[in-house]
């Protein structure tokens, strides 16, 4: 199994670092070209996902990739150190924390309707969103 792990400013200028590095990983990993497009547009909406929340919150920590290579399917999973609340929670009167919420689910639709394999977690001390594709098994061009 090899993991590459990318550790970046929650600033949305690297987001399109994040997509780039992301894409050649999961070429070298053996995803389908056709799913790469997919691949670029999901991590750069969870990687916008996660420094929103850092800089909402004011959290100076970096946004963490994983881009992990199994047997047969590759993960990335973005992370992010943002306090998140369960749903339904809010503090009285919080009119844009409420459209915020908004834009977040809609992220998260989004990212669902790109990546059939999508987990999310969240709790107090961060949340992550893992999203995983299959892969075709090495070919090896012939000597």
């Amino acid at each position: 199994m090899a993991t590459v792990e990318l550790r970046f400013s929650a600033l949305p200028e690297h987001v399109r670092t994040a997509r780039l590095v992301a894409a050649a990983v999961a070429r070298r990993a053996g995803v389908d070209e056709a799913v790469l497009d997919e691949v670029r547009l999901a991590v750069g909406e969870a990687c916008t996902r996660a420094v929103g929340l850092h800089q909402h919150v004011g959290i100076t920590a970096p946004v963490t990739v994983s881009l992990i290579e199994e047997e047969k399917q590759f993960s990335i999973e973005v992370g992010d150190e943002a306090p998140h609340t369960a749903p339904g929670t809010k503090a009285p009167g919080a009119v844009a924390d409420e459209l915020e919420a908004e834009e977040d689910e809609m992220g998260l639709a989004v990212i669902s309707g790109l990546v059939d394999d999508v987990e999310v977690r969240a709790g107090e001390d961060g949340g992550l969103i893992r999203m995983t594709w299959p892969t075709a098994p090495a070919v090896l061009p012939p000597i």
